[in-house]
């Protein structure tokens, strides 16, 4: 009884500040003639309501693709038709054809602010809250709901979902596939990543991880024998997971062609595409290996966008390969979660078309393991939400930012005790550091190192931040400051990157992993 009561206090905690964030503003709010993401998800129930489906992807004079135009997968806009059809019925200018574009009103705002929560409620907050509860290196009860607080106040998740304005769905049902895997439910984990990967093309950043651990839990169990049937399950089961998905579009080649076009725009090019020449979409505000590098070299410049495309596809393809290959090889839920870090960070920092957001695609799977890494954990999820500064900035949420953000550090420094957590064998770097042979006395120094490293980068973000929100940049450089939160954001991701790939390709230990049978 009272574990549910500590995290009943728990959940109700993480909902206040829910509500909190979201009594300010959102992404362009009073900006016309596009406004932000709000305008976005409502202008996409608009036309999930008002247009025949096969009528949703493509640009007609009903549905001009330039204003927002519908660029997820169909579970998002079968999403948008429900909230549409419940919006129609509480106030039908909501989503009245053409006449509500740019609808602005607090009564608007609080259906919209509360189809969130829902969201939040039905999928993403349950999904935590029993994943924590099966952690088997939770020693007791207690550890859940102090796990789930930590991932809960994550600030990055909060202030986007939110403030700026996002479902927190797709991450959510991510989460409940991680948690069927983990009770070895792997047909009903196939499922629910199929049905994350079919509302945000995005998941496509976990996929990897997904399809290398049941394939590797297949030849363990022998491809000629239980592996094999293993193996027709899964293939079944994601056949007909997409198929359902796509049935209302299945009868029409041209119709799954365009809305193929709509998910993947590669003729855009490497970067995400500043479509409305908006300051929000602004790519050098990124943290990923091409955006930083444009600074130097400007990449749109000196290569063709197919160039691009096969240049970012080769650097990913190769920056993932080893953590694949571990896993394939040896699967274990332990090294599942780590490869979901390393991958989703790898597509991160190279891949093709990359939003601010997206780094939340790392963030909670990182939250997954904050039980195991707590320092390394809290100290990624605090970057991960600096490097989101210009963007809270442009939405106003400056306040929500400089709230959470310390609220968070204090939170995980009470339940985890993080600064305590440096040594070679917390970071699980013990391996490691035994492999350097001749070097393993330089990790005698090793914690106080790491701390000074940790405070020096918080110090570092503190001063960004404060000047961020309140000096004035150079008018010979006006992009200064987001420039310099995102050069910043990349290096640290670049050490993230090479630290959890050592830690992937360092452990022998699989601990506390089920064997595979």
């Amino acid at each position: 009884m009272e574990k549910w009561s500590l995290m009943t206090v728990t959940v109700l905690l993480a909902l206040t500040v829910r509500w909190a964030v979201s009594l300010g503003s959102y992404s362009g709010a009073g900006k016309p003639p596009m406004y932000g993401d709000y305008e976005a998800q409502r202008h996409w129930q608009e036309i999930t309501y008002n247009l025949p489906i096969r009528q949703w992807y493509f640009n007609t004079s009903d549905n001009n693709l330039l204003y927002w135009g519908l660029d997820y997968p169909p579970l998002t806009a079968y999403h948008s038709f429900v909230c549409a059809y419940i919006a129609k019925l509480i106030n039908p200018d909501w989503v009245a054809l053409h006449t509500s574009r740019g609808y602005e009103s607090q009564p608007h705002k609080l259906f919209m602010r509360t189809t969130v929560f829902v969201a939040d409620l039905l999928v993403y907050i349950p999904a935590v809250i029993l994943y924590c509860f099966s952690l088997k290196e939770t020693s007791a009860k207690k550890k859940a709901s102090t796990c789930a607080l930590c991932i809960l106040l994550y600030p990055g998740l909060i202030l986007i979902d939110h403030g700026h304005f996002q479902y927190p769905l797709s991450l959510g049902l991510a989460l409940w596939a991680v948690l069927c895997l983990s009770h070895d439910w792997d047909l009903l984990g196939s499922v629910a990543f199929c049905l994350a990967l079919n509302y945000k093309q995005m998941e496509l950043y976990h996929s990897l991880p997904f399809f290398c651990y049941l394939l590797g839990k297949c030849f363990k169990k022998g491809l000629k024998g239980k592996g094999l049937v293993l193996l027709a399950k899964l293939a079944g089961t994601v056949l007909v997971s997409f198929a359902a998905c796509w049935l209302p579009f299945g009868t029409d080649v041209e119709q799954i062609m365009q809305v193929l076009r709509r998910l993947f725009p590669i003729d855009r090019g490497l970067f995400e595409a500043c479509m409305f020449s908006s300051p929000t979409h602004c790519p050098d505000k990124v943290a990923n290996i091409w955006c930083s590098l444009s600074v130097l070299i400007k990449i749109k410049n000196v290569i063709s966008p197919r160039t691009q495309l096969k240049l970012s596809f080769a650097v990913t393809f190769l920056s993932l390969l080893p953590a694949c290959i571990k896993l394939t090889v040896q699967p274990s839920l332990r090294g599942f979660k780590f490869a979901l870090v390393s991958c989703a960070l790898s597509f991160f920092l190279f891949s093709f078309q990359v939003h601010e957001k997206s780094i939340l695609l790392v963030s909670v799977p990182v939250c997954l393991i904050i039980n195991e890494i707590p320092f390394m954990a809290t100290w990624f999820l605090l970057v991960s939400t600096f490097s989101l500064l210009p963007l809270l900035l442009k939405d106003e949420l400056l306040l929500p930012y400089a709230v959470t953000t310390p609220a968070f550090l204090a939170v995980c420094l009470a339940s985890f005790s993080i600064l305590e957590k440096t040594s070679a064998e917390d970071l699980q770097l013990k391996a490691f550091s035994l492999s350097l042979k001749g070097y393993v006395s330089w990790f005698k120094s090793f914690p106080r190192i790491v701390r000074s490293l940790f405070l020096l980068s918080l110090a570092l973000m503190g001063a960004l931040s404060v000047l961020s929100a309140a000096a004035p940049p150079p008018q010979r450089l006006p992009d200064l400051f987001p420039l310099a939160v995102a050069l910043v954001s990349c290096l640290h991701f670049l050490l993230f990157l090479l630290y959890f790939n050592v830690v992937i390709l360092w452990d022998s230990k699989n601990r506390g992993q089920k064997k595979i049978s």
